[in-house]
């Protein structure tokens, strides 16, 4: 049994890498198991706890994404209007249902126990490489279509109260939109595709600006992630391990940094993505990818947990 200062090393580790990926399209889940990989958490401790820990730690980041967007969330803010106030009752609205159709298959596969069998790192390799690439396709579109926008507005073909995007906020989102958005995240139940990365590529294929989808993808977080450590809370509590010592530092660590690195990295993307393109993310994804394959091939790596 390793010591209670490894425990504790190994904690902030996954925290950081849990509050670094989890918001940015790269797929937190695939770095959690690759990081498994190495370290052997779910050897150690047992696959019941890791499957557990990897879920739960995601709580430090909900809490940083609710107190990052607080007021935007919160239709009691004394500041608003009876207007604003019914918008954010409808926008918890399109949250809910952005996130029923993941929900409802993923609590399906957890019951049915489909759920872990597709933790495979060639999974996880053969997703990042995927999404990676159309990340760079849809992006290069859409800044061509960004660019012919400008020039033909400098042209006059267009007037300065065109827009080039039919959403600019996630508030603004119509419940067709959220839907299949919602059901587009049916893909992030597949490791190593990143719920915020299928979320982003879905809503800027349907008219979204860069800032809408990433707050939507942010907003859908919370019930999604919340909702997932319920369900593996009952489903560790049912099972026959007892949290030891290292287990709940684990837990407590790894969380308390996890809400840490994702106040920095919410603040860092959202200020990012005013500026930058995500193709950056794509080609990253991309190196992930053949990284992981090559060591797969050579053996350094397993492929199942």
């Amino acid at each position: 049994m390793e010591s209670n200062l490894i425990a504790v090393l190994k904690a902030i580790f996954y925290g950081f890498i849990e509050g670094i990926t989890e918001w940015l399209p790269i797929s937190s889940t695939g770095h959690l198991i690759i990081g498994n990989s190495f370290l052997g958490t779910s050897e150690m401790y047992g696959a019941d706890f890791w499957s557990f820990f990897e879920v739960v730690i995601q709580l430090g980041a909900i809490l940083a994404v609710v107190f990052h967007f607080f007021w935007d969330l919160n239709p009691f803010n004394f500041k608003l209007t009876k207007k604003e106030r019914v918008k954010v009752f409808e926008l918890w609205l399109k949250i809910i249902i952005g996130v029923l159709p993941a929900g409802i298959i993923g609590v399906a596969m957890e019951i049915a126990g489909y759920e872990s069998v597709l933790d495979n790192v060639y999974i996880v390799a053969a997703t990042l490489v995927f999404y990676g690439i159309a990340f760079i396709i849809i992006e290069h579109i859409r800044l061509k279509k960004e660019k012919d926008f400008l020039v033909l507005r400098e042209m006059t073909f267009y007037s300065h109260h065109q827009r080039l995007y039919k959403y600019d906020k996630a508030i603004d989102l119509d419940y067709k939109i959220v839907l299949v958005i919602g059901v587009a995240q049916i893909l992030s139940l597949i490791p190593g595709t990143s719920r915020s990365g299928i979320t982003i590529l879905a809503a800027l294929l349907l008219g979204c600006s860069k800032t809408c989808a990433a707050q939507y993808s942010f907003y859908l977080s919370i019930p999604v992630m919340l909702g997932a450590s319920i369900i593996r809370l009952v489903s560790f509590l049912r099972s026959p391990v007892e949290l030891s010592t290292n287990m709940l530092i684990y837990i407590f660590v790894g969380s308390g940094v996890s809400f840490v690195i994702s106040m920095l990295v919410i603040m860092f993307f959202m200020r990012v993505i005013r500026k930058h393109s995500f193709i950056g993310f794509g080609y990253y994804r991309i190196a992930l990818g053949a990284l992981l394959f090559g060591l797969l091939f050579s053996g350094v790596i397993q492929p199942y947990f």
